[in-house]
């Protein structure tokens, strides 16, 4: 029997049991788990199941109000390893992405760990940051990313501010706690609730971040980390910004380039620089008639940068975009709500607490005219991604610092092109963090670990997971779509 083909009553009556175990005796001060059923909104797959834990609202006041963190977990404590899982965002939801992780491990690793996974402070079924509804301030069909003047400009300017005011008038009391530094508290917090001394941790994209300063601030807490597709600790989010502008048209050109090899299949152009043109034909076609009122110029520029994240995307924004300049609009409509970018809140509270946001608007515009000469499809779109945080209602939270001496040894994993977390940023990490190891794989995959297939760094990192012992630095060659 492979694992979770359990009735569900029957896998809640045994994973309620299994779980509610201790591996350690409890203190007074140690909460208990009680775990069961996962929250209807969270939206969890079977064979998962939930508990929650109260952490201080402010950590400077330990006994004052308290929110609630929903842990997410898939088998049990009697495992000899624990680990621990976040997806990325910031704001991603982690419930989910344990029983993910579980079935895609070796199985000589998923016999030695069970996985968990919670939703961060300010996401989802956590106390989570309520905005309201922000699709309402957005028209429709959306504002052109790149203002043609100043009036659309403007249009966009006002826009973000209404939603940093929104934010503010509804989740003022929260905002100023969304961090990483307390976030990596709360990790601290599940780890003494799980009764672990140490824990070992799977971070993917922001997730890095949120590891790695978890290893900061507790190194005597930090057992075998591995961080996929790595944030760069040593520039604000703002910088970081537009140094994922230049990566993600790198990727972009090679996506062209992919398309120009498959023209018998696409009929786009033979070569790169012919997609390209034949691209921004479509671009102002959709322009000049968006489908259904729906589906216009800005539409397809988030489709374009959601497929940055995954090669295996490509298709299906390809075969959409096909099938449209054939009369079939059915696709593209279909492709649109796959790869849809939207305001996410949680994201938001995140990253406008962090130092460095400019507060006055020109300096967004100057550095965003100067990063379109390089990065044409993703400058403005970036840049009005992030426009709310120069108007958001509190911080910048005090910053806290990456890396020390007395963090353990970390391994680190990178695409050579991965767009959203350019290599520059891993190869920082390395810096900042002595003695950890970086495998660079030759592709660029947004956090594939687990989900291609690549011998040359899942062997050594099954061994890692397994004994502790930390490959050599190394590049590797493309990953290949899992299966």
């Amino acid at each position: 029997m492979t694992k979770n083909h359990l009735t569900r009553g029957a896998a809640l009556v045994a994973a309620t049991a299994l779980l509610s175990t201790p591996l350690v005796a409890a203190s007074a001060a140690t909460p208990k788990l009680k775990w069961g059923a996962c929250p209807d909104s969270a939206g969890a797959p079977r064979g998962v199941y939930c508990a929650k834990l109260l952490v201080p609202l402010d950590y400077s006041k330990p006994t004052g109000r308290q929110i609630t963190l929903t842990l997410s977990a898939n088998g049990s404590l009697s495992s000899p390893h624990f680990m621990l899982v976040n997806p990325g965002g910031p704001g991603a939801s982690g419930i989910g992405t344990e029983k993910l992780v579980s079935a895609a491990l070796p199985q000589a690793v998923a016999d030695q760990y069970s996985v968990f996974s919670f939703d961060p402070r300010g996401v989802g079924a956590s106390t989570p940051v309520d905005c309201g509804d922000l699709t309402k301030l957005s028209p429709h069909p959306a504002l052109p990313y790149k203002p043609a003047n100043a009036k659309q400009e403007q249009q966009r300017v006002a826009l973000a501010k209404k939603v940093a005011d929104q934010c503010g008038a509804k989740a003022k009391w929260l905002l100023p706690y969304i961090t990483t530094e307390n976030a990596a508290r709360d990790m601290d917090r599940i780890r003494i609730a799980l009764g672990k001394q140490k824990i070992d941790y799977l971070g993917y994209s922001y997730g890095t971040k949120l590891g790695a300063t978890y290893a900061t601030m507790f190194p005597q807490h930090a057992g075998r980390f591995i961080l996929d597709s790595v944030v760069d600790p040593l520039v604000s989010t703002y910088q970081s910004g537009f140094e994922q502008n230049v990566a993600l048209e790198q990727r972009t050109q090679q996506m062209f380039s992919w398309v120009a090899a498959n023209d018998k299949t696409y009929h786009l152009g033979k070569t790169g620089q012919a997609v390209a043109k034949a691209w921004e034909r479509i671009r102002t076609r959709l322009a000049a008639k968006p489908v259904s009122g729906k589906v216009g110029k800005p539409e397809l520029d988030d489709m374009l940068a959601s497929s940055m994240y995954t090669e295996d995307s490509w298709p299906t924004l390809l075969e959409a975009v096909t099938q449209y300049l054939k009369g079939d609009p059915e696709g593209l409509l279909s492709a649109a709500d796959q790869l849809a970018l939207g305001v996410d809140p949680a994201q938001l509270a995140y990253n406008c607490n962090d130092k460095g946001w400019p507060r006055t608007w020109s300096r967004w515009h100057r550095d965003t005219v100067r990063s379109d000469r390089q990065a044409p499809h993703y400058a403005w779109l970036n840049t009005w991604y992030s426009a709310p945080c120069a108007f958001w209602p509190v911080g910048p939270a005090k910053a806290g610092r990456i890396g020390s001496s007395k963090v353990p040894p970390i391994l680190l994993l990178q695409g050579r092109y991965d767009g959203p977390t350019p290599l520059a940023g891993a190869q920082r990490m390395q810096l900042v963090l002595p003695g950890s190891r970086l495998l660079v794989d030759a592709g660029g995959n947004h956090a594939s670990y687990l989900f291609t297939d690549n011998p040359c760094t899942d062997v050594p990192v099954a061994k890692y997971w397994l004994t502790g012992k930390l490959p050599a630095n190394g590049t590797c060659p493309a990953s290949r779509p899992a299966g």
